[in-house]
C-alpha cells in the first residue's frame, strides 16, 4: 500500500490563519515567502522579478525590516505585491488552488485517483498555525490521513509550558507527531539554539509523549552565508539533541538541502550528512521533485544516484517517500511523484520499494 509521508491541508490563507493579529500575519508571510526560491514575475510582462525589495536587510530579523509593498495572497495560488507603482507575482502553490485552499476533501480525491492508501499532513506556519484545522482533517478521514502537530517555534524559547502544553493537547487530541521548522526561529532573530537549556523544559515535556519528532533544517534566509556552514552547524545541533533524547524516533524532512550540494547535473553529498544516521533513531524523508523539478526535468535522472546511495547508506527501512502535495503539483502530478520510484528506481528490490513507498511510515506511525 502506497503511503505518502508528506501532504498538506490548509485553509483559505487569505483568511485567519491562527495570528496573533492581522498583521502579525502578514508580517511572518512576508518575510517566508520573500525568502522562498521560487522565481517571481512581473504582471505586466511576465519578466523575472525578485523579492528582494520585499525585505529591508538593513533591519533584519525585526518586523521593521518588512517593507511596505500591498503584499497580498490573491487567487490561483498567487501571492502579489507592488513597488514603484508594478505588481509582481509568485506562483507558491499551483494555479489549481483558486481558492488559496487545500481542504481534506481535494487530497483525498487525488488519493483515490493515484491509488494512495494514506497520507500524513505535515505543516508549515504560513499555511496556518494552531491545531484545530488538521485535527480535523484527521477526523474527517480516519485510516486515510494522519496529522503532526505544530507549535509556534518562534515563541518556544519564551514561552517552553504554554507550547509544551499546546503540543500535548494536540497529541491527545488525535495527531501523530511534532513538526519543527528551525528555520522559523531564525525568522524572527530568536536564539538558534534549539537544543540549548532555554528550550528544555519544552523538549522534556515533548520527549514523554512516545511520538516521533521531525525535523525541517531550512536554510532559506537571509545574511546566512555561507549557507552550507549554517546547514552543518544545524545537523550538528539535531545529533546533540538525540544524544539528550536517545528514545525518541526522528525523521530528517525533505531528504537534505540538495540545492547544496547540486551542480553540473549531479549531486554530491559531503560525508557530513551522514554522521547524524548513525543513530539509528533517525529516518530520511526523501522529496525530490519539490526542491528539483523546477531545476531538472522530470524523470529527473539526477536524482536517481543519490537515491540509490541514501538507501546503501542508511537501509530502505529508514526511508520514506513524501511529495509536498499539492504544492509538488507545480512540477510534477501526484502520478508522476509515485511513478518516479517506481518506474525509475531500478535499483530498488521489491521489498525496498515497498517500505520506501509506505512501509517505513507506517511502522513509525504505528500503524503496522
Amino acid at each position: 500500500m502506497i503511503f505518502d509521508g508528506h501532504a498538506y491541508c490548509f485553509p483559505d490563507v487569505r483568511g485567519d490563519l491562527g495570528f496573533k493579529t492581522p498583521e502579525a500575519q502578514r508580517i511572518h508571510v512576508q518575510k517566508s515567502i520573500a525568502n522562498h526560491q521560487i522565481q517571481p514575475w512581473r504582471a505586466r510582462d511576465h519578466s523575472p522579478g525578485s523579492t528582494a525589495p520585499l525585505l529591508d536587510l538593513e533591519h533584519w530579523p525585526s518586523n521593521e525590516s518588512v517593507v511596505d509593498a500591498n503584499f497580498r495572497p490573491t487567487s490561483h495560488g498567487r501571492y502579489e505585491w507592488t513597488i514603484d507603482g508594478e505588481d509582481y507575482i509568485k506562483q507558491y502553490f499551483p494555479p489549481s488552488i483558486a481558492d488559496m485552499s487545500y481542504p481534506a476533501q481535494n487530497l483525498i480525491a487525488e488519493m483515490d485517483y493515484a491509488n494512495v492508501s494514506g497520507a500524513l499532513l505535515h505543516r508549515n506556519p504560513y499555511l496556518g498555525i494552531g491545531n484545530s484545522f488538521i485535527t480535523d482533517c484527521v477526523r474527517q478521514f480516519p485510516e486515510r490521513l494522519y496529522g503532526i502537530a505544530h507549535v509556534p517555534e518562534w515563541r518556544v524559547a519564551e514561552e517552553p509550558e504554554e507550547s509544551a502544553a499546546e503540543v500535548t493537547k494536540a497529541i491527545g487530541d488525535g495527531l501523530s507527531g511534532l513538526q519543527f521548522l528551525t528555520s522559523q526561529i531564525h525568522l524572527y532573530g530568536k536564539d538558534p539554539d534549539w537544543q540549548g537549556d532555554r528550550y528544555s523544559k519544552f523538549w522534556d515535556v515533548f520527549a514523554g509523549l512516545g511520538v516521533p519528532v521531525f525535523f525541517s533544517l531550512n536554510v532559506n534566509e537571509p545574511k546566512r552565508e555561507p549557507r552550507a556552514d549554517h546547514y552543518f552547524a544545524e545537523l550538528a545541533r539535531l545529533m546533540r539533541w538525540m544524544e539528550r533524547y536517545p528514545d525518541v524516533n526522528v525523521v530528517l524532512t525533505h531528504g537534505f538541502t540538495w540545492g547544496l550540494f547540486s551542480e553540473d547535473e549531479m549531486i554530491r553529498l559531503p560525508e557530513k550528512v551522514w554522521e547524524p544516521f548513525e543513530n539509528p533513531r533517525l529516518s530520511l524523508q526523501l522529496l525530490f521533485a519539490i526542491a528539483l523539478g523546477g531545476k531538472w526535468e522530470y524523470p529527473l535522472p539526477q536524482a536517481v544516484p543519490v537515491f540509490e546511495e541514501c538507501v546503501q547508506r542508511i537501509g530502505a527501512d529508514r526511508i520514506m517517500w513524501g511529495t509536498d502535495m499539492p504544492i509538488v503539483t507545480r512540477h510534477w502530478t501526484y502520478q508522476q511523484n509515485i511513478d518516479f520510484v517506481e518506474n525509475h528506481c531500478a535499483f530498488l528490490s521489491p521489498d525496498e520499494r515497498d517500505l520506501v513507498m509506505g512501509g517505513t511510515t507506517r511502522k513509525l506511525l504505528g500503524l503496522e
